[in-house]
């Protein structure tokens, strides 16, 4: 099935993956859309809209999509928890993919994080490590709150219970808390890492992302998924069938 694709955010390097690899699966660019330019007029001629851009513009792209019944894969991140929220509301009469993480790898990482911290007892304390590229503009990454969720779920926490970093003299690190770390440096593209710890041992779940096309295969994958379901909050992993 060939798709005419809306790409929202096509000149950023997101982007320009996704544009190529939609192209080499034989769909259509219908629109390419940036700051400035209309995305109701692009999207109107489109099966559906991907939007890897900035977070202050997908409260636009998500009304724009519901307002023409388009389906949406969301790749942006850097959303509080309460926009999240607004945005998701906003999105409900239409199917949506959205993800901090578009990568087969990463979800599979989340998926065995989730088992892990399901089985595992509190006393094996959770920690999340990332690292990306030094032009990042938001902390921690999205992928970074998925592994995040992939633990408080299954342990009854919350996101209070998310340590952002220690400094000076924090205390003795309690069981229920989990420390997120972010890294920022060269051009690394995405490290992310679970560990859990406890005295005598300690497990590491580890993803390292070398290329985005590794990102924009999965964007690509969502947008051929999505179209033809019905309006609702789907996840990666009702894309790769992991629930």
């Amino acid at each position: 099935m060939s798709l005419n694709i809306c790409i929202n955010g096509y000149k950023g390097r997101m982007g320009n993956a996704i544009a190529e690899t939609a192209t080499e699966s034989g769909h259509k660019i219908s629109g390419n859309v940036d700051i400035g330019d209309n995305l109701e007029e692009a999207l109107a001629k489109s099966d559906l809209v991907i939007d890897f851009s900035l977070n202050n513009v997908t409260r636009s792209v998500f009304e724009t999509a519901a307002k023409l019944g388009k389906p949406i894969v969301c790749g942006t991140t850097g959303h509080t928890q309460k926009d999240r929220v607004d945005l998701l509301k906003i999105a409900e009469p239409v199917p949506i993919v959205w993800a901090g993480n578009f990568s087969i790898g990463v979800n599979l990482l989340c998926y065995l994080t989730e088992r892990a911290a399901d089985i595992l007892p509190l006393y094996y304390n959770a920690e999340i490590v990332e690292m990306h590229h030094r032009m990042k503009k938001d902390a921690p990454s999205g992928t970074a709150l998925m592994l995040a969720e992939s633990i408080l779920g299954p342990r009854n926490l919350s996101y209070d219970d998310l340590r952002h970093g220690r400094e000076g003299v924090p205390g003795e690190r309690g069981e229920r808390e989990v420390g997120m770390h972010s890294l920022r440096g060269g051009d690394v593209v995405g490290d992310h890492t679970a560990i859990f710890a406890d005295i005598g041992e300690r497990i590491e779940l580890t993803h390292k992302a070398s290329s985005r096309t590794i990102f924009s295969h999965g964007a690509i994958r969502a947008a051929e998924w999505i179209v033809g379901k019905p309006p609702g909050i789907y996840s990666i992993r009702d894309v790769l069938g992991l629930k």
